[in-house]
This record gives structure tokens, C-alpha cells and sequence, in this order.
């Protein structure tokens, strides 16, 4: 009995270890289901791309759970794969920029809604370095007529300044005047000058260390060089006071010899190609910075010096600069000083040189603006009693006598008197001067050029207005223009 009941027993036993077993089964299978993936975020990596110039490959990545196409671009890049499925790499592949502009090309991806866009960037190919233009060539007679320098101060007759504009430190505005345009210098053809002296201050657009002129600057000269002869009138360009570095001592000696010459051989080859209406004058009042008195033998040799870097100079860069006239000053251009100490340039070419003066006086009557004496002449009651009519012919007569007459042509590059319109009677003294002084310089074959520096308030020397070109004093412009009227 007790055998039947243990068996019974084990038989439940087991039965009830089978549905339990059957149980825990059932729910580890539910506890270990799946769960459906995160659908997978579209992306683009990276966005921008940039080559150089020589161009070359670059991969990125698309990540996308869906089909996926590129679109854009240019035709300067290819891709390893416009369309794909899922995650991908694409290779870009850019050709050599040869252009010397950057370009940009836009790749746009898609998948289903979804869009992200690249930039791709390539770098400029370096420019190639500008030519160098032969710093000598074989002399050039192409435009350079066969005339003398005084046959061609003939031809000049009369001129005027630019003043206070391209000589102006600190840039062509910064003195006041407005920039040159063409109406201006039309005005003044259509006044009757037929030349044009333009100068020029450099040192402010050329580097300090080694005086390489900005093409920049270059250039704005050459454009105000072509206006004038483009009327068809004679320009003149030259190195002006430019703050004053060319001091003439024997410290200063080198420094100055070694800064003109390689200063003039830059403008020299930029201006080889031009006829001989352009003509380069080396410096201008050249002297001791506020020194007025007679030179010492010191300062005229050292500037004297300075005309022979000039003339070495522009010779030595061949061409038209071969042939073409060149102007050399006496010192601080100062007449009776010119006479006595200037020492004309060896040249390697016959009778192409000129002497540079200008003409200031009497001071009181033409520069100092604290001055009383506003008459001049024989006939005024309240002149000077030195530089009137007789003093003018002395002096242009000398230089004839010295220069001319031994084939040096001589240009008055400056001359005038200040403006005073307070004063009354003035104007007809000044009009008389001017009429005199040019009459008197014509005579004696100089080539007078009237100092404008734009200024039209008291004191100031303008005849035009510099940025319409209307005359301003038009019984002024008769007595210097139309002297025989």
C-alpha cells in the first residue's frame, strides 16, 4: 500500500515539474523579443571642402537609411558616385585651378525628404609674377624727334602747374584740391597753354626700405600724364619736394644719390615707351631745409651730384630714354645761384638737357602774405625798389646768355603772385606782373610755366577751378595767355 501510494506520488510530482518548466519557458521567450531598430539620422560629413589650386581628392561621408542622390557641382570636379543606397563614401576629385580667382561649387544631397549641401572651395592659382621690364634696352629714336632742347622749349611756348594735387604729402587730395579730371585739364588746353608740369611726391606710396614705387601710384600718374597728352600738350613729371628728403650735404650725400637713382629708374622704364612730349625733370628747389642764403660749396656740389644721378640714371635704362630731354635744376632753382654754381650733366647724348629756374621775385610783392606791398612796376607809387621791369629782362637775359645760347634749354618751371583780393587795386598789378614776367621769359626763350596751386581763397594762385575747370580769373589768364592783346 505504501509502495502504490509513493508511486502515485512521484507520477504527480513530475507532472506538476513539467508544467512549470513549460511555464518559465513561455515567459523568457516573451521577456527576449526584439525590439524594431531607431531609424537612421540622414547626415553629410563634412559640409565645406576646400582644395588647392593643384587640386586632388577628398572623401566624405553620407549616412542614410534610404536611397540617396547628388546633384550641382561643376564641371572642374567629378564624384565617384552621384546616387547610391545607405551609408556611403563618395570621393570628389578637383582638376588644377589654373584661373587666378578662387572658384566654389555646390553638391546638393538627397534622401527622401531630406537635403544637406557641400561647398566645395578651390584655391587660386598664384598669379605669375608680374614681367619685369629689361632695366636697359637698346636706345630706341621711335617719337623722339630729331630737335635740340632748345628748339623744343620752342615748341612749348607757354605752361602751367598742377600744383598742390600729385605732389600733394600724404596722397593727391590731401592738400585740398580734388582729384584731376579731365574737364580740368581740357580747360587748360582750351585756355592756350600747351604744357603741363605735374609734380610729383612719391615717398608715400613706395616702400621705405628699398623705394619700390606701388604700381598703384604708378599708374595714377600715368593716367594724369595721358590727359595732358592726350591734348595733345607737353607734360613734365618730376620728384617733387616730397617731404624733403633730398638734403644736399655730404651726410646725406649717398643715402640721397642711392634713393634718386633707383627711384628714377622705376619711373624711367614705366614712361621708356613714350614720345618726346614727356619730358623728366630730376628734382626741384632743392636746398637745405630752410636755409634761403647762398650755398656753400658743400651744398651746390652735393646737388649738383644729384642732377648727374638724375640724368645717369634715365639714360641708363635705354629706349626712347636714350633721346629724351631731360631737366636738371640750378640750385633751389634759384636764378642768380643757377648762374653761379650749377654745373651742367654729362650726357651721353648731344644738346637733350635743360636748366630749371623759377621766379619769385620781389617776395613781398609776390609770396609774403604779411607783406604791404601790393603795386609793382616802374610806374607804381608804392613798389619795391629792386626786381621791376628792367631786373626781369637782367635776369631771363643771363640765363639766355648762359644756357641758351650754349644749347641748354631752360624751363621757368614756377612763377606768379599771390592773389589779394582785400586789396584794392591789386588785381591790375598782378595782371600787369604776370603779363610782364611771361612776356619777358618768351623773349628771352624760356619756357614759363605759371604756378596754380588750386587754392582760390586769399593768398592762393588759382586760375581754374579744379573740379569743374571754369576760369576764375579770366583778365589773368588774358595777360598771361594772350600777352599781345
Amino acid at each position: 500500500m505504501k509502495k502504490l501510494a509513493f508511486s502515485v506520488f512521484r507520477i504527480l510530482l513530475m507532472l506538476f515539474t513539467s508544467i512549470g518548466f513549460v511555464s518559465c519557458t513561455e515567459d523568457d521567450d516573451a521577456s527576449r523579443t526584439v525590439a524594431p531598430p531607431d531609424p537612421i539620422e540622414f547626415s553629410v560629413t563634412p559640409t565645406t571642402i576646400d582644395f588647392e589650386a593643384a587640386g586632388g581628392e577628398s572623401t566624405f561621408e553620407i549616412t542614410s537609411g534610404a536611397e540617396w542622390n547628388i546633384s550641382g557641382g561643376a564641371d572642374w570636379i567629378s564624384l565617384s558616385a552621384e546616387s547610391g543606397l545607405e551609408t556611403s563614401d563618395v570621393v570628389v576629385t578637383a582638376e588644377a585651378n589654373e584661373a587666378t580667382e578662387e572658384r566654389t561649387a555646390t553638391l546638393t544631397v538627397s534622401a527622401e525628404n531630406d537635403t544637406q549641401e557641400i561647398t566645395v572651395t578651390q584655391a587660386a592659382a598664384e598669379a605669375p609674377p608680374a614681367e619685369t621690364p629689361e632695366a636697359t634696352i637698346e636706345p630706341d629714336e621711335t617719337g623722339m624727334r630729331d630737335l635740340t632742347s632748345v628748339e623744343l622749349a620752342n615748341e612749348m611756348e607757354i605752361g602751367w602747374n598742377l600744383g598742390n594735387s600729385l605732389d600733394a604729402i600724404g596722397g593727391e587730395t590731401a592738400w585740398g584740391n580734388p582729384r584731376v579730371n579731365e574737364q580740368l585739364i581740357q580747360s587748360v588746353k582750351d585756355a592756350g597753354f600747351n604744357a603741363v608740369r605735374i609734380p610729383v611726391a612719391w615717398s608715400k606710396f613706395s616702400d621705405e626700405e628699398n623705394f619700390v614705387i606701388t604700381e598703384e601710384w604708378m599708374n595714377r600718374v600715368e593716367e594724369v600724364v595721358n590727359l595732358v597728352l592726350d591734348n595733345n600738350m607737353y607734360a613734365i613729371i618730376n620728384i617733387h619736394w616730397d617731404n624733403g628728403w633730398m638734403q644736399p650735404t655730404y651726410d646725406d650725400e649717398e643715402y640721397v644719390n642711392n634713393r634718386l637713382e633707383i627711384m628714377w629708374q622705376q619711373i624711367a622704364i614705366n614712361f621708356r615707351d613714350y614720345d618726346d612730349r614727356l619730358l623728366f625733370a630730376g628734382t626741384n628747389e632743392v636746398m637745405v631745409e630752410g636755409d634761403y642764403g647762398t650755398p656753400t660749396e658743400e651744398y651746390y656740389t652735393v646737388q649738383n651730384g644729384f642732377n648727374q644721378t638724375f640724368v645717369d640714371a634715365v639714360r641708363a635704362t635705354g629706349g626712347r630714354n636714350h633721346y629724351r630731354h631731360l631737366v636738371a635744376q640750378g640750385f633751389n632753382t634759384n636764378i642768380d645761384h643757377t648762374l653761379n654754381f650749377a654745373e651742367i650733366p654729362e650726357d651721353i647724348v648731344n644738346e637733350r638737357l635743360m636748366m630749371e629756374v623759377h621766379y619769385y621775385d620781389p617776395f613781398n610783392f609776390t609770396l609774403n602774405e604779411e607783406s604791404n606791398v601790393y603795386q609793382w612796376g616802374d610806374d607804381a607809387l608804392e613798389s619795391e625798389d629792386w626786381a621791376n621791369e628792367s631786373y626781369v629782362d637782367n635776369q631771363f637775359d643771363r640765363m639766355k646768355t648762359e644756357f641758351i645760347d650754349n644749347g641748354v634749354g631752360v624751363i621757368l618751371g614756377e612763377y606768379g603772385a599771390i592773389a589779394r583780393p582785400s586789396v584794392d587795386g591789386h588785381e591790375e598789378y598782378r595782371q600787369y606782373y604776370m603779363e610782364y614776367v611771361t612776356e619777358s621769359a618768351i623773349e628771352h626763350g624760356l619756357v614759363p610755366f605759371y604756378w596754380d596751386n588750386g587754392d582760390e581763397d586769399a593768398h592762393g594762385f588759382a586760375i581754374f577751378d579744379r573740379e569743374t575747370g571754369e576760369v576764375l580769373y579770366p583778365n589773368l589768364l588774358k595777360a598771361i595767355v594772350n600777352r599781345e592783346d
